[in-house]
């Protein structure tokens, strides 16, 4: 309530006449005085709902800051002096341990979900690479050349294989090409799960590989003649 208004409202309740006040009994009259205050012109400038509540929100922070600035020894001084030393420990650990590390994931398999033939991914491969989409090309290629394997029995068919596990296998029997199937497994795993985006070089090399190996005599496994004496 503002002084104007509570003396508009008390020069309601004075006679016309002159200065003489009507006798109005105290209650009617203070009944009088908050209808006449309740008038929406003499709040046009009071604060909203929302400036109310940031100032309770203000206060309230006030009040939380100078509690523990009375709790902390030295007063304010010492409560940015906590405040620092927290901060620089929390640095501290963070470059001593470094940002948390989602635990290791399991090995993804090399064809997934797909059942295509060797040719079948050759052909995806080519379409990928003639769009320059060259991540999706060289996993299409390298699927195409262990797929490639497996048709020929140098590798036995196991959905669950891995590009890594492919290469090794694969390299045993053809030494000669050992190192790069090694080298377009960990380009497939980099391209596939690490994140990382191939080039047209990297598509090239594979499809090289991919025909050397196609023409490649694998080694001879050979083992005891069935019946043979122990």
């Amino acid at each position: 309530m503002t002084g104007a208004g509570a003396g508009i409202a008390a020069a309601r309740l004075v006679g016309a006449d002159g200065d003489v006040p009507v006798d109005t009994p105290r209650v009617p009259a203070r009944e009088a005085a908050q209808d006449e205050l309740s008038d929406p012109m003499y709040h046009e400038h009071d604060p909203n709902l929302l400036e109310r509540g940031l100032d309770r929100f203000w206060e309230w922070i006030g009040d939380l800051f100078a509690g523990a600035a009375g709790a902390a020894p030295g007063g304010p001084l010492g409560l940015v002096v906590l405040v620092l030393a927290v901060v620089g420990l929390s640095a501290a650990l963070w470059w001593r341990l470094g940002t948390p590390q989602s635990p290791a994931r399991p090995p993804k398999t090399l064809f997934g979900s797909t059942d295509l033939s060797a040719d079948g991914h050759r052909t995806a491969a080519a379409a990928h690479a003639d769009a320059r989409r060259w991540t999706e090309a060289v996993q299409e290629r390298m699927r195409a050349l262990v797929r490639s394997l497996e048709d020929r029995a140098v590798l036995d068919p196991r959905p669950g294989r891995t590009a890594d596990e492919a290469a090794a296998e694969a390299g045993r029997l053809l030494p000669a090409h050992s190192d790069r199937l090694r080298a377009a497994a960990r380009v497939f795993d980099d391209v596939t799960y690490g994140g990382r985006i191939a080039d047209e070089a990297a598509y090239r090399a594979l499809c090289t590989l991919d025909l050397d190996i196609e023409a490649a005599k694998p080694l001879l496994t050979t083992g005891p003649a069935p019946g043979a004496a122990g």
